[in-house]
């Protein structure tokens, strides 16, 4: 499914629920929904800098597609990164440049956040994004498998 289908897909999705506290409680149980990483990959490397909580993205390039793994020690963070993950992953770097994170603002996330979330998610977007720009300069050389950056 492409990246606009994904989102598409989302905002309808939160767009038919009636109140923050249903948006709220739909990310937490997508959040759980989503596997914890092994051990092995809860290193500083993988952290996302600038989250309140600790979140750690994990991405490959797999035949000229980013996927991302993702954990979080916060439930509504986990949440919000399994969002982010479920519409960027099996999308190309060239697609995920190009995708803003709008969608976000669309189905209501970014106007609850406290300041320190709100950061966090600034900082995961700008993570995914920065995945997106150094795997485009591999794939441009003709690099198209990556397994953990």
């Amino acid at each position: 499914m492409e990246i606009a289908a994904k989102i598409d897909h989302l905002v309808q999705k939160y767009k038919d629920m009636n109140s923050w506290e249903d948006r709220y409680k739909s990310i937490i149980q997508d959040g759980k929904k989503m596997d914890s990483l092994d051990q092995e990959y809860l290193l500083d490397k993988y952290k996302v800098n600038g989250c309140q909580s600790q979140v750690w993205l994990i991405p490959s390039l797999e035949s000229g597609k980013v996927y991302f793994k993702a954990d979080s020690d916060a439930m509504l963070v986990k949440g919000i990164i399994h969002l982010l993950v479920s519409v960027y992953s099996g999308s190309t770097p060239q697609e995920i440049m190009e995708t803003k994170a709008d969608f976000l603002k669309q189905i209501g996330i970014t106007e609850h956040l406290s300041m320190n979330r709100s950061n966090g998610l600034a900082s995961m977007v700008k993570q995914i994004q920065m995945y997106a720009i150094a795997f485009k300069s591999l794939t441009d050389k003709g690099i198209n498998d990556v397994d953990k950056f």
